[in-house]
């Protein structure tokens, strides 16, 4: 057998046990060398500021893929580390950019198609410019992608096509095993961690907690006391960590409002009988900042203590606590100051972070 032969059998075998392994978490987990991940503000799609520079280390050829082609490849996953995205997001980016663009930076394609992803400037991805940048690329495209419920247990192919609504959905699938290779490759030649934000710390972009409207707002004139904004999302809607961080509450806060006595969330509340925010979740974030999520419908995904990346699952919508009807009641504090003291409006909060409240689509 030749070298050839036996490093082509080695790569396959390499992306059939992280296949298996669900990914690279199962490979490198144990044995990779965490490194310090700066923090990273991604620009919101209108921004005129071009995103995260520096030019990524052009790496040797791997598996067929050329200098160039591995710069390109290693620009996307090293912002997904990051950003701290799970590794399977890496996968998802890579394979999305070899069919888009062979991993080419492609001045242009169908219609104003730009850049890796192919991201169309008409569409609201950014400037022409902006989109040349593999960096700013890729994060636009995590930034969609941790927005898609479930996408971390979705075939490949329908996560990428969820982001990039291609002509051609099922093209995607075919570069799962090339991207795993790849990504493999890169991760252990950088040393870059693959826990997600448990390797990276509490950084990264932002994101809507649901795609949902906006109801009853911040310390309206009739309720001075709402310390959040009520996004109406129907039950059962998976509720999304809206920034990397660390889980300080989980609990279930539902009482009698007359007697004090437990309401208990294992059922609706009320919204004159009952007190309180039912099954809830605090996460504090890097700056000082905390987001509440209440009202949830069952038991959080979550436990204290856990580390939990942007768009992660927290629980999912539902009407337990002081309330009329299923939505997600969501607060943003400043200072770590869980009280009603540091509670500010989020609504231009989140707009500020290039993740408006009140939308549904992109």
């Amino acid at each position: 057998m030749t070298i050839r032969s036996l490093v082509s059998l080695t790569i396959a075998v390499v992306a059939v046990f992280v296949l298996c392994a669900g990914g690279l978490g199962g490979l490198l987990g144990g044995g990779t060398t965490a490194v310090a991940c700066p923090p990273v503000r991604l620009p919101s799609a209108g921004s005129t500021a071009a995103g995260p520079t520096g030019t990524p280390t052009i790496g040797p050829a791997v598996g067929g893929w050329d200098r160039e082609q591995v710069a390109n490849a290693e620009a996307i996953v090293t912002t997904g580390a990051r950003l701290g995205v799970p590794v399977r997001g890496w996968v998802i980016a890579v394979a999305t950019a070899m069919q888009e663009s062979s991993l080419r930076n492609l001045p242009g394609g169908d219609r104003d198609s730009v850049g890796l992803f192919q991201q169309r400037p008409s569409q609201g991805w950014g400037t022409p410019a902006q989109l040349q940048d593999p960096v700013y690329a890729a994060g636009r495209f995590y930034t969609e992608l941790l927005t898609i419920s479930g996408w971390q247990t979705m075939p490949l192919t329908d996560a990428a096509q969820a982001v990039q609504i291609s002509a051609y959905p099922d093209a995607y699938a075919r570069w799962e095993g090339p991207a795993t290779v790849l990504v493999t490759a890169i991760a252990g030649t950088a040393a870059l961690p693959t826990g997600g934000p448990a390797g990276c710390g509490a950084v990264g972009p932002w994101t809507r907690p649901v795609p949902a409207p906006v109801g009853s707002g911040f310390r309206s004139s009739d309720r001075p006391g709402h310390d959040g904004v009520d996004l109406s999302a129907p039950r059962g809607t998976v509720i999304r960590a809206a920034s990397a961080g660390t889980v300080r509450t989980v609990r279930c806060d539902a009482v009698h409002a007359r007697t004090g006595a437990p309401w208990g969330c294992d059922r609706d509340g009320d919204p004159v009988r009952t007190r309180g925010c039912g099954w809830y979740v605090d996460v504090d974030h890097a700056g000082g900042f905390l987001t509440r999520y209440c009202h949830m419908d069952r038991p959080p995904m979550v436990a204290v203590g856990q580390q939990v990346a942007v768009g992660q699952p927290l629980g999912v919508v539902g009407s337990t606590g002081h309330s009329s009807g299923p939505h997600l009641h969501f607060e943003v504090h400043v200072r770590g100051d869980a009280s009603g003291a540091g509670a500010i409006d989020p609504v231009p909060f989140m707009a500020a972070q290039g993740a408006p409240l009140g939308t549904t689509g992109r």
